[in-house]
């Protein structure tokens, strides 16, 4: 199948090259790994995806198969610098918001010292399983890429969140999440993936402080110490008060928002119905 899925590419100065790939076993991206007692797809998670992996300069296409990547793609994740560790970030963490745990994505590369890495990423939330064999869709690429904003956090710490949203994945309707994760942190929505990139949060107010006490803070808004302005997480961009962009929680359907807008005004033209409602302890 001919790859339809963009993939992050970080360009930049002072990068390495894509390695020797071409001369050595880079192995292989199956669609699916033997099923075993792993991390059920509804269970909690730790999220430190850094703010920068979600920041592309450039785009490439391919599906989810080590041999549909495009070259552009190839390079990113090869690449032995920086940049090249913040594509490998950023597709990590996409398999684990789309792939479930049966499922993994795995290749190799080099670094600059010549030594041979193997990676293996695992799936954990299963937003969007048929990507280990088909394009992301566009309902799909909104999922993953309000998974990873969900994901992000501006310390690069890892904290245990609480993720529901209207897909039966991440529906934690009836579960013990719903008593032990009891406050809203805000919303994520968006996609990275289209043709103009771009990532949302609103926050509750009233939690602001708890949520970055909790190092929680793309949401919430992380205040600079100095001037005491808010600092942007990465391309999130913060809006406003989930109680304006967002239609209001439903206990009855999972506690989550089932649908976000970009503008209170026009909500038909810009709502999303595919955000990630983040809950904490």
């Amino acid at each position: 199948m001919v790859g339809l899925i963009p993939l992050i590419v970080l360009a930049g100065t002072g990068c390495g090259e894509g390695g020797e790939w071409l001369e050595a076993p880079l192995g292989e991206a199956p669609s699916a790994l033997e099923a075993g007692n792993a991390l059920n797809p509804n269970a909690l998670n730790p999220n430190a995806l850094n703010p920068n992996a979600l920041n592309p300069n450039g785009l490439a296409v391919g599906a989810l198969s080590f041999i549909a990547l495009g070259s552009q793609a190839l390079t990113a994740i090869l690449d032995p610098g920086p940049n090249g560790a913040l594509s490998r970030e950023h597709l990590r963490y996409a398999v684990e918001c789309a792939l479930d745990s049966s499922q993994s994505f795995s290749f190799g590369w080099f670094d600059a010292s010549g030594v041979y890495h193997d990676e293996i990423y695992t799936g954990v939330l299963g937003l969007a399983k048929s990507w280990a064999g088909a394009p992301l869709g566009g309902e799909e690429q909104r999922w993953v890429s309000a998974c990873l904003a969900a994901r992000t956090n501006y310390y690069r710490v890892p904290v245990m969140l609480s993720s529901r949203g209207p897909t039966k994945a991440i529906n934690k309707q009836n579960t013990p999440e719903l008593f032990t994760f009891t406050r809203e942190e805000g919303a994520f929505w968006g996609n990275i993936y289209g043709s103009s990139p771009a990532l949302y949060a609103c926050h509750v107010p009233e939690n602001d402080a708890a949520s970055r006490a909790a190092l929680r803070d793309c949401a919430a808004g992380h205040i600079d110490p100095t001037t005491g302005a808010i600092q942007p997480c990465g391309a999130i961009q913060r809006l406003g008060s989930c109680d304006t962009y967002c239609d209001p929680i439903a206990p009855k359907n999972g506690i989550y928002h089932p649908s976000c807008f970009t503008d209170p005004a026009n909500r038909s033209a810009t709502m999303n119905l595919q955000p990630i409602t983040v809950f904490l302890q």
